[in-house]
């Protein structure tokens, strides 16, 4: 079973949704979530916290560690924010908050295509799919880079 664990941004203006790679970790490693807006007076503190293109995660790394001591495939001293988010133990649902949303959008005008000209649409999502990751990348979004 597959859960959507969506949390609220600070300032409550929008939310996002979080994948927990193989359930390694719960979601109250999560101490909070910040948007751009109301992370723009934030200090990072980066023994806790990962920024990603003006959003920022705090992690509870207590409860990081606790979680990871029980799991022999994870690190404990050196365990970081970082390997959190990159390693995707408590990541975005997709690329960016709000991804999985905008992606299924942006398929499905691709596929209003597919019933007029189905090699133009293999085309078109081809191309779709090659330039969105580079489109994510310059727009600053961490797994984009990494992709």
């Amino acid at each position: 079973m597959c859960l959507d664990h969506k949390i609220s941004c600070s300032c409550g203006k929008t939310a996002a949704s979080f994948n927990l790679r193989d359930d390694a970790m719960p979601v109250e490693i999560i101490r909070g979530l910040y948007c751009p807006e109301c992370s723009a007076s934030l200090a990072v503190d980066g023994s806790s916290m990962i920024a990603d293109n003006g959003w920022v995660i705090d992690y509870d790394m207590e409860i990081a560690r606790f979680a990871a001591a029980s799991k022999k495939s994870l690190p404990r001293e050196d365990l970081t924010p970082e390997f959190l988010f990159d390693e995707g133990y408590c990541t975005w649902k997709g690329v960016y908050p709000g991804d999985v949303e905008d992606s299924a959008a942006e398929k499905a005008e691709l596929l209003k295509i597919c019933s007029e000209d189905r090699q133009r649409y293999i085309l078109e999502f081809r191309k779709w799919a090659s330039g969105r990751m580079v489109r994510l990348a310059q727009a600053g979004w961490r797994k984009a880079k990494e992709a």
